[in-house]
């Protein structure tokens, strides 16, 4: 009731529309939830009692196998102390989410039990404990948890998978599983590094495959059993087994990332598309935007690389970041006709407020389009809370002015208008991961760009050290996990990827119809270099600051470029 009022209130400020906006993660409880330590060991729990449920089922797979006593239970129970400190004091930072940690624990036990299901099936009773050893499916949690967490917890899901599995398996030698499981589980660990697409998903299980045939026919003349078992089999179960897990890895990815809500870069690569709806629009009635957003998903990209963050994330990101502006293109300098500027008939607040508020007409058009949720967080974090510098500048000089002109007699005190900084900041959350990070400052620094006069490598790496200094004193970076050393690599990407997008050209000279067969050379300067397009037309006036242009904290020195279009042309990002 009362967010109604504050909406009708608004409204006939003529600050709202009266319309109420999709928001994102608007489910409190499964929010804390999911980080709230009741969720981890209730987690923990359902995760003990599967295992005690399946130590007891590898008691039947054969008959005549001793039953589950305490001992095995004590032994359990060690076991899993261990991994859960491991995961505590190794992985927390992987694991804050309880989603992920359900994820993790899920999937050893799905292997688990898929181990359990094998050895109870019919087809492998005539087959040797050594030949079952080996044509279990080891590799199936590692290369599950690699592909979709990351190799760190790929190989705590083989190392935990292994040492469950020994008890779990009561039937098979113990070193005999112990071995078979991790120089199985840690080759799909290994060979799951930057999956791209599915079929190297199929590519992983044949090499899977590939080294449980060598380690079979190695194991069956160690164990003295190789004249005992066929050839075939030794060779064709092991491959069959890894091809097989490959194609289960494959095809159980899209239903993994759509319950636990997470995203591979298989799936980042896919939803890439730039034929989707919302990109095709951008490409028409914004098409500056559209084409800020191309160059930031190159500086985002490249720069994620160089830190090992998820670089697929950052281009797919970058691309949808701004598809907010397709509410209002033409206030927007990138889109805007340069004879006709829409701010010059708004107060510097209003202005503000068209601005600021692509922001949340973003996660509205992602929400209404089933984007991906890290793309709504990117839309959400991409300008934190800063502030709109340009339009508070100006909201602070009409206010000086009209107190001047109260001070002469010529205006009321009432005309003074009030000028709140909270006003002209947008609504943040500020960055909360590393790829946000990068793309909120590529942003700035593709935006800031656009004004650079002649630009060379000292000017770019000016510029970009200007605004992520600008930045981390605002606080914009208080949150995300971005280190110093970090942030200095990324800074460097942005000026290697910059200095190559802005480089010059050779001004050739125009080739007189008159003098078809005079060619002359290309004039050089005294250090025999080619003269570059715009190098013969340097003047001071081309040492002037650049434009201020990401709005980047009140901190920033702000000069406004000459213009011929009106008094209130936006800086060259007004995003």
């Amino acid at each position: 009731m009362f967010e109604s009022i504050r909406r009708a209130r608004l409204q006939r400020e003529g600050l709202s529309c009266g319309k109420t906006r999709r928001k994102h993660q608007e489910g409190d409880f499964l929010d804390e939830l999911r980080t709230h330590p009741a969720g981890a060991v209730g987690a923990y729990v359902l995760f003990f009692i599967g295992i005690g449920l399946l130590m007891r089922l590898g008691t039947q797979v054969e008959a005549g196998l001793p039953a589950v006593t305490w001992l095995h239970m004590l032994y359990a129970g060690a076991i899993g102390f261990a991994m859960v400190v491991h995961e505590r004091v190794v992985l927390r930072q992987e694991v804050r989410d309880n989603g992920v940690l359900l994820l993790v624990l899920g999937t050893v036990l799905t292997h688990l039990a898929l181990v359990v299901l094998m050895l109870d099936s019919p087809i492998s009773q005539s087959w040797g404990k050594t030949l079952k050893a080996i044509v279990l499916p080891h590799a199936f949690a590692p290369m599950v948890l690699s592909v979709i967490l990351g190799r760190r917890i790929g190989l705590f899901g083989a190392i935990y998978a292994t040492l469950f599995g020994v008890l779990v398996c009561i039937s098979i030698s113990a070193p005999t599983y112990l071995a078979t499981s991790a120089v199985l589980g840690f080759t799909g660990v290994l060979l799951t590094k930057s999956v791209r697409d599915r079929k190297r998903l199929i590519m992983a299980g044949f090499y899977v495959g590939a080294v449980a045939v060598v380690y079979s026919l190695l194991l069956h003349e160690a164990a003295g059993v190789i004249m005992e078992e066929k050839l075939g089999r030794m060779v064709g179960w092991p491959l069959f087994s890894g091809i097989i897990t490959g194609m289960v890895v494959g095809g159980l990815l899209p239903v993994l990332e759509s319950v636990f809500g997470v995203t591979t870069d298989v799936s980042w690569l896919e939803l890439g598309d730039m034929n989707h709806p919302l990109m095709r629009r951008l490409s028409i009635e914004a098409p500056g935007t559209y084409h800020h957003s191309l160059v930031v998903a190159n500086l985002s990209e490249a720069a994620a690389e160089t830190i090992g963050a998820s670089a697929s994330m950052c281009r797919v990101c970058a691309h949808f970041h701004d598809i907010g502006k397709l509410s209002k293109p033409e206030y927007f300098i990138e889109n805007m006709d340069p004879s006709a500027n829409p701010h010059e008939d708004l107060t510097p607040r209003m202005s503000a407020l068209v601005i600021i508020a692509h922001v949340k007409d973003g996660v509205d058009l992602a929400i209404k389009h089933n984007l991906n949720s890290r793309i709504i967080d990117v839309i959400e974090q991409h300008h934190g809370n800063s502030l709109a510098f340009f339009f508070y500048r100006q909201a602070l000089d009409q206010k000086t002015e009209m107190e001047r002109l109260v001070k002469l007699g010529k205006a009321k005190e009432d005309d003074v208008p009030q000028v709140s900084e909270e006003t002209f900041r947008y609504p943040g959350p500020r960055p909360q991961f590393k790829e946000s990070a990068i793309i909120s400052l590529a942003d700035a620094v593709e935006s800031a760009s656009r004004t650079l006069e002649k630009p060379n490598a000292s000017r770019i790496e000016t510029m970009i050290d200007d605004i992520v200094q600008t930045r981390m004193a605002d606080g914009q970076l208080d949150e995300c996990d971005l280190t110093i050393a970090e942030l200095a690599k990324v800074k460097a990407s942005f000026a290697k990827t910059l200095l190559s997008m802005m480089h010059g050209r050779i001004k050739y000279q125009k080739a007189l119809e008159s003098k078809p067969a005079h060619h002359a050379p290309a004039p050089v300067r005294d250090d025999s270099r080619p003269v570059l397009a715009g190098d013969d037309v340097l003047t001071e006036a081309d040492s002037a600051k650049i434009v201020e242009a990401s709005f980047t904290g009140p901190a920033a020195e702000v000069v406004v470029k000459k213009t011929t279009r009106g008094r209130k042309s936006p800086p060259a990002s007004a995003a």
